[in-house]
């Protein structure tokens, strides 16, 4: 998504709140759907000034291991705290658990509670967790993949050779 201009991402935001489906984005700028998903939900979250502002932020060790916790231990999506917190990439906090877990993974550990275990076995786990938290999230994606193609770019004879919504659009008027 960094090889995008500021303008770039302005106008991929435009063409999908103009109608345009993720696909046809996601061709149009050679950038993967995942990534322009995730770009739409994060200006619709903090508006156009996060673009200017997120690539380049400095988060402190300790703001980093609160957002960090968010994921080991409220087991909230990596995708939406990301989001949340405004960062530019979900791929940012992946390497940032990655690294956590290389070097301070039992701190997180004795904090829960839990009876010390050797760390090689807790990543295991741990690796285990994020990725069902990677499935679920590209499970939301594809739903939500899914019922934009069910709504706008599906064609129904009997809604006249038109998708839902315009269907819908043009009984309206």
């Amino acid at each position: 998504m960094s090889k995008l201009s500021y303008e770039d991402k302005i106008e991929i935001y435009k063409d999908k709140k103009n109608g345009m489906s993720i696909k046809d984005i996601s061709q149009k700028y050679k950038v993967n759907t995942t990534g322009i998903k995730y770009l739409i939900r994060l200006i619709d979250k903090h508006g156009f000034d996060i673009l200017r502002t997120t690539k380049n932020k400095y988060y402190s060790p300790k703001q980093k291991e609160r957002i960090i916790n968010r994921i080991l231990l409220y087991n909230e999506s990596i995708t939406m705290v990301s989001i949340e917190e405004g960062l530019y990439s979900s791929g940012v906090l992946v390497n940032w658990i990655q690294k956590y877990k290389e070097n301070g993974y039992n701190i997180v550990e004795r904090k829960r509670g839990l009876s010390a275990m050797p760390k090689v076995t807790k990543k295991k786990d741990s690796e285990t967790d994020n990725e069902k938290i990677k499935k679920l999230d590209e499970l939301i994606l594809a739903i939500d993949d899914y019922i934009h193609y069910y709504n706008y770019d599906r064609i129904k004879v009997k809604l006249k050779g038109l998708p839902p919504i315009n269907y819908r659009l043009q009984s309206s008027n």
